[in-house]
C-alpha cells in the first residue's frame, strides 16, 4: 500500500478507537484489540499471520512490565493495609506544622503516589484532608487540590505506573534514567502546582451538601463515596477504587519505615543504571548492581521487605500476607492487559509499514521530538480520558520515528517524560479521575474545570518545560 493509504488506514483506526471507547464506552484493553486487529487486516497482514502478530505484540509487552505493575501495586497494597499511608500523612503534618498543612499533605500525595495507584491514594489520604479541614475550619480544596495533584503528577511520569513503564519499554527507554529525570522533574511540577493551588483557592468554591455536610457536618468524614468517577482515571482500567481498610491503625508503621521501602526499589534501579553506566565491563560489582537494578528484581526486593517488615515482624501470618498482596492483583489486571492491547497495536504499527509512514509525516512537520510527543499524548489524553492509552498509543506511534534517529538513554528517558508530561495534561470531564476528586471535594461541574483541570493543564505544561530545558542538557 501507498503511505498515502497508510495514513489513512492510520487515522481510521485511531478515530475508531477513540469512537469506540467515547461514545460506545467499550473498555480499553478490548477497543485496542479489536483495532489493532481490523488495521492489521485492512493494511494487509495476511491472516495466517495475524495471531502471531498479536502474540507477539502482546507477549514482548507484557514480559517487561507485567511483573513490574504487579509487585508495584503488592507494595501499595501492603503500606496501604498496614497503616503506613495515614502514618507518612500523619508524620509529615507533624514536621512540617500547622501553618504547612497543605505543603504537607502534598508530599504526603508525592511520596504515597510512588508505590500507590491514583485512585487508592484518593480514597486513602482523603479521609485525613476531611479531618484537617474540619479541625481548621478552612475550605476543604486548600488541603485536597494539591495533594490530589501530586498524586496524579506522580501517576503520569513515574514507573511503576503503567503508562510510564508502558510508554519506556515501547520506545526503549531506560527506567534508571526515567526515573534519575523524573524524580527531581516531578518533585519540581508538584511544588510550582502546590505554588498555583494556594493561590487558585484564595477564591471560595461552594461545595455541594453531601460532601460539606461529611467535612464540617456532625459525620466524621470517613465514609467516603466515589460518585461515578468511583473507577480510576484510566476509565475503569484498574477496576472499583477499594475502600481504605487500615488494618494496622493502632500500631502503624513509623515514618522512617515506610519512607524506606518506598525509596528501595527506586535507589536500587538508579544504582543499577549508574553501575552499568560507569563502572568497567565485567566487574562484580557491575554484575551486582545491574541485577539488583533491574526494576523487576528491584521491587522483588522492595515487596519481600515490605511483607517482612510491615507484616511478618508485625504479627501478620504468613497467610495473612499472602491474602494482603495478593488482593493487590485483581486490581491491576486490566491495567495491565490495557498496556500488553497497546503493544499490540504498536507491533501492528511497525508490522504493517504504517509506522514509517506516520515517522515520514512526523518528521516533515519540523517539530521537536520532545514536542511532538508532548502535544500527542496531550491530545490523546483530552479527548479519550485515559493517561495510560494516551501514553501506549504515543509511545506506539512515534517509536518508528525514534529509531530513525540516534538519541542516547538519556534523551529516550526525557522523551518518556515529555509524554508523562502530556498525559498529566488537560483532566476534564471525560476522566473518571476528574469525577471522582470533583466528588470528593464536593465541586461543581464548571469550578471543578476551573480548578482541576486548569491546575493540571499548567503542570503538564510545567513539565514539558522542564524537560525541554534538560534535553538542552543532554
Amino acid at each position: 500500500m501507498s503511505h498515502g493509504a497508510l495514513l489513512a488506514v492510520a487515522a481510521g483506526g485511531v478515530a475508531l478507537l477513540l469512537l469506540m471507547i467515547i461514545k460506545a464506552k467499550i473498555q480499553p484493553f478490548v477497543a485496542l484489540v479489536v483495532v489493532s486487529i481490523g488495521v492489521a487486516l485492512t493494511a494487509g497482514v495476511p491472516a495466517a499471520e495475524l495471531v502471531a502478530t498479536i502474540e507477539e505484540g502482546m507477549g514482548s509487552t507484557l514480559g517487561h512490565i507485567a511483573t513490574i505493575i504487579a509487585l508495584g501495586a503488592m507494595i501499595g497494597r501492603i503500606i496501604e493495609l498496614s497503616g503506613g499511608a495515614a502514618s507518612l500523612a500523619h508524620s509529615l503534618m507533624e514536621r512540617f506544622g500547622e501553618k504547612r498543612t497543605p505543603l504537607a499533605l502534598t508530599a504526603a500525595g508525592f511520596l504515597l503516589g510512588i508505590p500507590v495507584f491514583f485512585e487508592v491514594g484518593l480514597i486513602i489520604l482523603m479521609p485525613i484532608a476531611y479531618g484537617v479541614a474540619r479541625a481548621s475550619r478552612k475550605p476543604l480544596l486548600v488541603y485536597a487540590l494539591p495533594m490530589g495533584a501530586a498524586m496524579l503528577t506522580v501517576h503520569a511520569f513515574l514507573p511503576p505506573h503503567p503508562g510510564a513503564v508502558a510508554a519506556a519499554t515501547t520506545i526503549g527507554a531506560d527506567q534508571g534514567w526515567v526515573l534519575l529525570f523524573g524524580i527531581p522533574v516531578t518533585a519540581v511540577v508538584i511544588l510550582l502546582g502546590y505554588l498555583l493551588a494556594k493561590r487558585m483557592t484564595r477564591r471560595e468554591y461552594p461545595m455541594t451538601a453531601d460532601v460539606y455536610a461529611k467535612v464540617f457536618g456532625a459525620g466524621d468524614g470517613s465514609e467516603n463515596e466515589a460518585g461515578p468517577g468511583s473507577e480510576n482515571e484510566a476509565g475503569s482500567e484498574a477496576g472499583p477504587a477499594p475502600k481504605a481498610v487500615v488494618e494496622g491503625a493502632e500500631n502503624p508503621p513509623s515514618f522512617g519505615m515506610v519512607v524506606s521501602l518506598i525509596v528501595t526499589p527506586i535507589v536500587l534501579i538508579l544504582l543499577g543504571t549508574i553501575g552499568t553506566n560507569f563502572l568497567s565491563e565485567g566487574s562484580t560489582l557491575r554484575a551486582v548492581l545491574t541485577v539488583l537494578g533491574a526494576p523487576m528484581v528491584a521491587l522483588l526486593v522492595a515487596a519481600a521487605l515490605a511483607a517482612y517488615f510491615l507484616g511478618a515482624r508485625r504479627g501478620w501470618s504468613s497467610a495473612r500476607i499472602s491474602e494482603v498482596m495478593g488482593s493487590a492483583l485483581p486490581g491491576v489486571a486490566m491495567v495491565i492487559l490495557v498496556a500488553g492491547a497497546g503493544g499490540v497495536f504498536g507491533k501492528v504499527l511497525v508490522k504493517t509499514g504504517i509506522g514509517d509512514a506516520v515517522a515520514d509525516v512526523l518528521d516533515r512537520t519540523g517539530l521537536p521530538l520532545l514536542a511532538l510527543a508532548f502535544a500527542m499524548t496531550m491530545l490523546l489524553r483530552a479527548v479519550q480520558g485515559s493517561t495510560t492509552v494516551a501514553l501506549v498509543t504515543t509511545a506506539g506511534l512515534i517509536t518508528p520515528l525514534l529509531q530513525r534517529t540516534d538519541l542516547s538513554p538519556q534523551q529516550l528517558a526525557l522523551v518518556c517524560l515529555a509524554m508523562g508530561a502530556g498525559g498529566l495534561s488537560v483532566s476534564h470531564i471525560n476522566d473518571a479521575g476528574y469525577w471522582m476528586f470533583t466528588r470528593l471535594v464536593g465541586l461543581e461541574v464548571g469550578d471543578g474545570l476551573r480548578t482541576w483541570t486548569v491546575l493540571t493543564t499548567a503542570m503538564g505544561v510545567a513539565g514539558f518545560l522542564l524537560t525541554s530545558l534538560l534535553w538542552l542538557v543532554v
